[in-house]
């Protein structure tokens, strides 16, 4: 056992030796997991590990053109596609997008979910966020935390008698506290699939978010063009985590760390299992 920053006992974790992981991805909308974790996802999908990226919502208010049914329907096929390209399994749940609260059945979805999936490692939002989904949705995976383990919640599906560890995608918001990760993933060796997977959702990557975000216009029209759009614009925030963290990446990988390029960051969250250091090494995609 072992004791949270607040002073509470918690089990120490223990990676499995004898079976694959289980690792359960919950974002707000149906691209959050993948340009935040799509490097270790596929990391994790190559080493034999079980992944699964969750929307919570069925990201209808995402563009500017397309109607909200129809976006969803594609919004599902793309998250499809961008799974199969990272070889992990998606779900997109009915809640509707920008309309996200942490009522009791949404916190009940989200116990289903991580129980269902036996999860040993759950990622989620940072609970200060400037997207209320995303605020909401941290809140509903940390409301779960400790309910996943109480067999009187949600009876008809069996609790987990292993607590999960808990962590948070990365973030560049400072208040009321900066990101502070205690691990990071070197994805240089994955950073095309994981290209491949953001392009695999064009309705946010090459229309909502560049509209969004006022530069529209400089979207190319030819496919390569559209490849290196995507690379410098999404994927070269990967890059500007590995610098940001580069003391972080030497300690995990040696001098190896002096060179990755493309990295991903996580920082746990005090309310699951406490790994060790040697064992969030083993239960993240670090090789070590």
């Amino acid at each position: 056992m072992s004791k949270s920053p607040t002073g509470l006992t918690l089990p120490t974790y223990s990676a499995p030796a004898d079976r694959p992981f289980q690792i359960l991805i919950i974002g707000a909308h149906p691209d959050d997991g993948e340009v935040k974790a799509g490097g270790s996802v596929a990391l994790w999908a190559k080493k034999g590990h079980h992944v699964k990226i969750v929307s919570l919502t069925d990201g209808r208010c995402g563009h500017h053109e397309m109607s909200p049914d129809r976006l969803v329907e594609r919004r599902r096929l793309e998250a499809r596609q961008s799974a199969k390209i990272l070889g992990v399994q998606e779900e997109i749940l009915n809640n509707p997008d920008a309309a996200l609260t942490s009522g009791i059945e949404q916190r009940k979805e989200v116990v289903r979910l991580i129980r269902e999936w036996r999860a040993d490692l759950v990622l989620t939002h940072r609970p200060n966020d400037y997207h209320a989904d995303h605020r909401y949705g941290s809140l509903l995976v940390q409301d779960a935390s400790y309910l996943v383990t109480v067999p009187h919640f949600l009876p008809e599906v069996p609790p987990l008698r292993q607590l999960p560890v808990f962590a948070f995608l990365q973030d560049n918001f400072q208040q009321p506290i900066p990101f502070q990760p205690e691990i990071a993933v070197d994805i240089d060796s994955v950073a095309e699939k994981k290209l491949d997977s953001l392009l695999a959702m064009p309705s946010q990557f090459l229309e909502w978010l560049p509209w969004n975000f006022d530069f529209l216009e400089k979207v190319p029209e030819d496919p390569e063009g559209q490849r290196q759009f995507v690379r410098e614009v999404f994927l070269s925030r990967d890059e500007k985590v590995a610098k940001k963290h580069r003391d972080l990446l030497i300690e995990i990988y040696g001098k190896q760390g002096e060179s990755i390029r493309y990295a991903e960051a996580f920082q746990l969250c005090e309310y699951g299992s406490r790994p060790s250091q040697k064992e969030l090494r083993k239960l993240f995609p670090t090789g070590n």
